[in-house]
């Protein structure tokens, strides 16, 4: 049976790597079979540019190229932590780099996807900072800097974010429902798939006085999380990482 794959918020790191074999694991078994495969954006934990080429990084690189070379199409949407993604990881890794929303044909069924950090308008402190990473001239900027003064920048940011996640309610870390509206009718839809916020569920809601589905994805935190679709089922699962 037909079937696609959804994932995000992996956030690979080398001091993880029971998340970098849970997510080989994930790709060289269930993946093969698919007919994509979409990554949503925070694949890693940071990202300071596509010439930080180490044994990690192409560890990770080799392991979707090889699913690539499968024939299995492979998509990629940038995340909070992984913007500064360009072509040249992309290419290598055998994926296609898409737009931050992308609306594409799910079995019959128009549906947008996005990482999902742009739904989260309470936080008006990190939507200002999204603005500007995403303008065409900070990312700019940060990869003309040398890689050890990224390696600062990246690690600072990281601690930043800890510190706001544990000051931030968890209203203002979600999406804002009355944005999540706005974006389905914007793009004409009623299916949205995104990650980003953590909370793995499958909502019901109304748009248009139709029925509408919001599709949330998990992290890899504690274990590996994907969204599988055919074109009669959609169903969350999880896999366990090894001990």
């Amino acid at each position: 049976m037909p079937v696609t794959y959804f994932i995000a918020d992996l956030h690979l790191s080398p001091e993880h790597p029971e998340i970098t074999t849970c997510l080989k694991h994930f790709l060289t078994t269930q993946a093969v079979d698919a007919d994509a495969l979409y990554v949503l954006g925070d694949l890693f934990e940071a990202w300071i540019g596509d010439d930080d080429i180490n044994p990690f990084t192409q560890e990770v690189t080799q392991a979707f190229r090889q699913l690539s070379e499968r024939g299995v199409a492979i998509y990629f949407i940038h995340g909070n932590r992984d913007f500064l993604i360009r072509k040249a990881f992309t290419k290598r890794a055998g994926m296609t780099l898409l737009p931050e929303s992308d609306v594409i044909d799910l079995y019959g069924e128009a549906t947008l996807i996005m990482h999902g950090d742009e739904l989260c308008t309470k936080d008006e402190a990190y939507q200002r900072f999204r603005r500007k990473a995403r303008s065409w001239w900070w990312p700019r900027l940060i990869l003309m800097l040398p890689l050890s003064v990224r390696r600062k920048i990246a690690a600072r940011g990281r601690k930043i974010s800890q510190q706001n996640q544990s000051t931030l309610s968890l209203d203002i870390m979600d999406v804002t429902p009355e944005e999540v509206v706005r974006v389905m009718q914007d793009n004409g839809v009623k299916r949205l798939i995104h990650g980003h916020t953590h909370r793995p569920a499958i909502h019901d809601l109304e748009i248009n006085s139709e029925p509408a589905q919001r599709i949330v994805l998990g992290d890899w935190y504690t274990q590996g999380s994907m969204l599988k679709v055919t074109p009669t089922e959609i169903t969350l699962e999880t896999m366990q990482f090894e001990v």
